[in-house]
């Protein structure tokens, strides 16, 4: 068990995948527990390998490919938090989608013998464990070819297909907006590939720890912009940005939760391949990025105002608040880092949450449209205060994870504003930051109290709070928030190894 641990996180999902596809439709209904199993064994995996560089020391596994490519993979104090919290989220999630999979099969496809149903159940593990797959292939790759491979990964298989599959609209419209997330999620990826590969043709290799050899050379700018602006393609920085509320809306509501995960990671790319290697290089995109941060933030807060989709209404926040995230590393300082690394598992786990429980009214309510909602608290009190830890932990209030996110990199952006030359302009970047976070707090919770408290606009017996196997994951995602919201310590401890080096 002990060894080959990364190559094992890695890689026993997939092998779960093809397990599940191996049996006969009769046996699809365990599809969902296999995978429920391989991602509790991955976790397990995972908190081995959390013990083992506590103090310091790195997990590095190397697995040759060929001369120049190389499925190696590194544990350490940046990676290994990222990739428990994700893993811990669709272990979450893969339980929600127990009941909720059964749901959506029987509603898109109300004609479906117990063969076809079941092939449908089969099919929607066998594609969802490709995201964990994909997920710590991301996290663990210190070879760049590699973690192109696995970002295209989580775009081409499951991406396209569950949401083709079991998506909310029609038949065509699933299709379209499909091959909509296929589009941006391939062109982010190439513009990806393009700078990797003219960095490799300046220093003959495509480790990340080999990046720093480009460090004043005057192609770096370029290989730079390439690369950073296919990461905020995947992260829906204005304007790139249009992509976020129909794909997000689209998709099943478990799987909404890991889009959110799968655009927020990318903000992970950006540390571990710029910020670190390439640091004094990316110091002249450091305004820039802060700027571009804050209009995403502004506009992606007024833009879920407007929504009375529930779906669509938590796809537009992704777009404001991954750019917190974003804003934190572009401060390019030490707290920055850290507090936007920190936010960026803060914000997975409230959004896993915030999607899960709209998922929750739409199933339950049998309608997205938050309008004709009201006075739900009497007829699901779980759900309502799932939506409210939600909306504790994206407002960023304590004590929850983003509370102390949010505390880390503004610090960080103030550093970064004292020392740097338009300091004036910086402190007012930073100032419309904070104050820009006020939104977050209206659009949340005020949505929360139409939705749940004031008169009941329903009148149907059949609006109750779910199964608890949709609930109770979610709940302990939200207990989880809280922990690292009272004591992050561990987290900033392991994040303290790269980040500072000590």
């Amino acid at each position: 068990m002990t060894s080959y641990l990364l190559l094992q996180i890695v890689f026993v999902p997939i092998i779960a995948a093809v397990l599940i596809n191996l049996f006969r439709s009769g046996k699809g209904r365990h599809a969902g527990w296999i995978t429920i199993g391989a991602l509790i064994y991955t976790s397990i995996l995972l908190c081995m390998t959390g013990i083992k560089i506590s103090g310091g020391r790195p997990v590095f596994e190397l697995y040759a490919v060929g001369p120049d490519v190389g499925l190696n993979l590194l544990a350490d104090g940046l990676s290994l938090p990222i990739a428990l919290i994700i893993n811990i989220i669709c272990v979450a999630l893969a339980f929600y989608s127990l009941h909720y999979v059964d749901h959506r099969i029987k509603l898109i496809y109300p004609d479906a013998d117990e063969k076809t149903y079941a092939m449908y159940y089969k099919r929607f593990f066998f594609l969802y464990l490709f995201f964990p797959t994909g997920f710590m292939g991301v996290a663990f790759s210190t070879n760049l070819i590699s973690m192109y491979v696995f970002l295209e990964l989580l775009t081409i298989i499951p991406l396209y297909f569950i949401m083709a599959q079991f998506g909310y609209s029609d038949y065509i419209t699933r299709y379209k907006v499909a091959l909509m997330c296929l589009f941006w999620g391939v062109a982010g990826a190439t513009l990806f590939l393009i700078g990797i590969l003219i960095g490799f043709n300046e220093i003959g290799s495509f480790e990340i720890g080999e990046f720093s050899r480009l460090s004043g050379k005057p192609v770096t700018f370029w290989v730079i912009l390439l690369i950073l602006t296919g990461l905020c393609t995947k992260l829906a920085i204005v304007p790139l940005h249009v992509w976020m509320p129909w794909v997000h809306a689209e998709h099943p509501t478990c799987i909404a939760g890991l889009l959110a995960v799968y655009a927020n990671i990318a903000a992970y790319v950006a540390v571990r391949v710029l910020i670190y290697p390439l640091h004094n290089d990316m110091l002249i995109f450091s305004v820039p990025i802060m700027i571009m941060a804050v209009v995403t933030m502004i506009y992606g807060a007024f833009l879920t105002l407007a929504q009375t989709d529930a779906k669509r209404f938590c796809a537009c926040s992704t777009i404001s608040q991954i750019s917190y995230s974003v804003f934190g590393i572009g401060a390019m300082t030490v707290m920055g880092v850290k507090g936007g690394i920190f936010y960026f598992i803060s914000h997975i786990i409230g959004k896993a949450i915030l999607f899960s429980t709209a998922g929750i009214l739409v199933y339950s309510t049998e309608t997205r449209d938050m309008r004709e909602m009201g006075g739900l608290w009497s007829k699901m009190p779980l759900t309502a205060i799932l939506w409210m830890a939600a909306a504790l932990i994206l407002s960023a209030l304590p004590p929850t994870s983003g509370f102390v996110g949010k505390w880390l990199f503004f610090t960080g952006a103030f550093q970064a504003a004292k020392s740097h030359p338009a300091g004036v302009m910086l402190v007012i970047i930073v100032i419309v930051a904070v104050l820009s976070t006020l939104l977050t707090l209206v659009y949340t919770f005020l949505t929360g109290f139409k939705i749940f408290f004031g008169p009941l606009k329903m009148d149907s017996d059949h609006i109750k709070d779910p199964p608890l196997t949709m609930s109770l994951p979610i709940l302990l995602l939200a207990i989880l928030a809280i922990v690292l919201g009272i004591y992050p310590e561990p987290v900033l401890h392991l994040l303290s190894f790269v980040v500072t080096g000590n």
